[in-house]
């Protein structure tokens, strides 16, 4: 089992900037995958980037793409998620999650057998 905790949300005004990071703890040598996923009110919850635990394959949705960075730690069990040039619609709840494999060779896919956090806010005003 792997514990996830977010923290680093809070609110901004239009072209600022935020720091997510995710803490995972328990079982992380079992990690193979980290992902930051948001929802926003009366919306699906969508993918935002994904991070292999090694750090060296990421991937973004098209809507953060140059603005957000996702990284990895390697001295603690952690993974940030940059976010530059916010947007309001960019404010939702942002969730990170932690996964042991890779499902039919989606990167972007997790699924609710995998670890969740408790979500961060984020709040943008134009």
């Amino acid at each position: 089992q792997v514990q996830l905790v977010e923290s680093g949300g809070g609110s901004v005004q239009a072209g600022g900037s935020l720091r997510l990071s995710c803490a995972a703890s328990g079982r992380t040598f079992s990690i193979y995958r980290v992902g930051w996923f948001r929802q926003a009110p009366g919306k699906e919850r969508e993918f935002v980037a994904v991070i292999s635990w090694g750090g060296g394959t990421t991937d973004y949705a098209d809507s953060v793409k140059g603005r957000f960075t996702i990284s990895r730690d390697n001295g603690k069990n952690m993974v940030s998620l940059q976010m530059n040039s916010l947007k309001p619609e960019d404010a939702a709840v942002y969730y990170c999650a932690a996964a042991d494999r890779v499902y039919a060779g989606n990167w972007r896919s997790f699924m609710s057998r995998d670890s969740w956090g408790q979500g961060t806010q984020v709040t943008v005003s134009s």
